[in-house]
């Protein structure tokens, strides 16, 4: 796989398909822990190493894991990864494994991780396969990302816990609560679905300017 094609395979997870705006998986954690920017970000460091190890150790054994029981074995490779990650969380940064709580240990099942396991990296060589693994976790924290500056902006007037408005702002603490993630989440999908049609119907016209224009061949 030459740098172009890696290069597709990495932005891909970010754009084209996002787990989050795009692929719409993984909403659960997505709404649990968006309550603060602090917390996105925790949780997708995690699934970003989880994504990778994952993906590389799958590709590397695909050939050797049977077919009827291939789903078992990847939910067992990804445990593995998801226990280091717990471990390292705990001796480590015992506040963000407290914050995060079930959800680190619920990455097992993510609907993402065992998607791209046996979308991606159970048909692909280990370099595409642990590129694909990062893309889609760098797609999955910027999304996270996103939601929880809108939600803790807005619910608590402040980012990463440091006060934006000034200490007479006061907070709609509805953000901070499950129906303002749904709202945030459903406004932010609105929003990126509808300039990702804009974006696809800009590009056939850009194509056929560039034709008869004579700089790209049909």
């Amino acid at each position: 796989m030459d740098k172009k094609m890696m290069k597709g395979v990495f932005v891909n997870g970010i754009l084209n398909e996002n787990p989050t705006f795009r692929l719409v998986l993984g909403m659960c954690p997505t709404i649990a822990v968006t309550t603060s920017v602090t917390n996105a970000l925790g949780m997708g460091a995690a699934v970003i190493f989880v994504l990778m190890c994952s993906n590389m150790l799958i590709s590397l054994l695909r050939n050797f894991i049977p077919e009827k029981v291939r789903i078992p074995c990847y939910v067992v490779v990804i445990a593995m990864f998801v226990t280091v990650v717990q471990m390292v969380l705990k001796a480590f940064i015992p506040a963000l494994d407290a914050s995060l709580g079930i959800f680190i240990p619920l990455i097992v099942v993510n609907c993402i991780i065992l998607a791209r396991a046996e979308a991606f990296a159970a048909k692909n060589s280990v370099i595409p396969s642990m590129i694909d693994g990062i893309g889609m976790g760098v797609g999955f924290t910027c999304s996270l990302s996103l939601i929880a500056m809108v939600r803790e902006l807005l619910g608590a007037g402040s980012l990463f816990g440091i006060s934006v408005f000034g200490a007479d702002y006061p907070p709609a603490l509805m953000f901070i609560l499950a129906p303002g993630g749904f709202l945030v989440l459903g406004l932010l999908l609105a929003l990126i679905n509808k300039i990702v049609l804009m974006r696809e119907k800009v590009q056939p016209k850009k194509k056929e300017e560039a034709i008869e224009a004579g700089e790209v061949r049909e």
